[in-house]
């Protein structure tokens, strides 16, 4: 048995194996809501014989999201709207879900990736973006309105609000977005976070509020729930948040009982300078993993089986998550197992599929 296709248990949570499908945005909601596209979309991955399914980053206020077609848990409305897609899923499924929670912070308030993306204007779509700091992302962008003390305990009450949707509506996993640039990234980056009170300038006080968040929706989750978070490692900027900076910040994050860490990197500045091959970010998630003890999800260009199976098999990370690779090839993980000479499981629908000679490839 390969060890890519062996079990693993998130905090509290058994998975199948060690294949996880990364949050990915979709931008296709409606007013927060999900639609038929993420039924169709999340629908197919979860046949794909993954062991975690991720809904894409989920926005916690309608200020937070990244464009107005992002999707949303703040009401009664999106959340019935998104439990509509889980019970679709359910159905035909019995794959974990988990959900990552996000609030965009100063990369609000932008367009759609196929409309060129860029921040659109006041009053045409467009709406006013927060921040630690009164910093734009870039030159060309209005500045972002600096969150006051009660802003930010608003902003905390929401990721808690949305954190119990999630788990009234079976979603098993949570995850906490503290990367790419966003809000919880900006708190933390010397680079976004010039606040000259408790919650600025030393490292202590920039983990404050992203801590503040993490401890209050832990608490508010039942202790079976696995709560993690995304952390951007590194800003690939020159006196920005760095590998360092991310060792401490999981060393207190571990003490307030996190389930794991998904390792990413970058987002936070135009001016990041990344070496980008197969498999960049993996040493960020192994040192992690090595020095914090903390269970890590290994991300970035991670396309080959062979790759994802010595990535897992020289614990380097724990689970490798496949983003673009798996929009790509929603059957990854069954060429996975392929190669690999492994099982996978798959809807009894598709049991005939595979090529002669690959009789066994399914779990019956």
């Amino acid at each position: 048995m390969s060890r890519l296709f062996t079990p693993f248990a998130l905090g509290r949570q058994d998975l199948e194996n060690r294949i996880v499908i990364a949050p990915m945005c979709q931008y296709s909601a409606l007013e927060g809501k999900a639609t038929d596209w993420h039924l169709i979309h999340l629908g197919h991955l979860a046949l794909s014989g993954a062991a975690l399914l991720y809904i894409e980053a989920t926005a916690v206020t309608p200020q937070g999201r990244i464009s107005p077609n992002d999707l949303g848990l703040w009401s009664d409305e999106t959340e019935d709207a998104l439990g509509r897609v889980i019970k679709g899923i359910r159905g035909y499924s019995d794959m974990p879900i988990a959900i990552q929670l996000a609030h965009a912070g100063r990369k609000a308030s932008t367009a759609v990736p196929w409309k060129a993306g860029g921040q659109l204007l006041l009053g045409q779509d467009g709406w006013q973006t927060c921040a630690p700091s009164p910093l734009p992302w870039s030159e060309e962008e209005r500045p972002p309105a600096a969150l006051d003390p009660q802003s930010m305990g608003e902003i905390r009450r929401t990721f808690v609000t949305a954190a119990a949707r999630a788990h009234r509506l079976g979603i098993e996993v949570i995850e906490i977005h503290a990367a790419h640039g966003y809000l919880l990234h900006q708190f933390l980056s010397p680079l976004a976070n010039r606040r000259d009170d408790s919650y600025g300038g030393s490292l202590e006080n920039r983990l404050r509020f992203p801590l503040e968040v993490f401890e209050a929706v832990r608490e508010a989750l039942p202790p079976e729930v696995p709560l993690g978070i995304r952390i951007s490692a590194t800003d690939w900027v020159e006196g920005g948040w760095d590998m360092e900076q991310s060792l401490a910040l999981a060393q207190a994050l571990k003490q307030r009982d996190c389930a794991f860490i998904h390792v990413s990197s970058g987002g936070l500045s135009p001016l990041q300078q990344i070496p980008a091959a197969p498999g960049f970010q993996v040493p960020f998630a192994a040192r992690i993993r090595r020095e914090c003890g903390l269970p890590t999800i290994a991300v970035g260009l991670i396309t080959e089986p062979a790759q994802a199976e010595e990535i897992v098999a020289s614990e380097q990370a724990d689970l490798v998550a496949l983003a673009r690779g798996i929009l790509y090839n929603p059957r990854w993980p069954w060429h996975a197992a392929a190669a690999l000479g492994d099982q996978v499981t798959a809807p009894p629908q598709y049991w005939r599929s595979p090529p002669h000679g690959s009789d066994s490839l399914f779990k019956s």
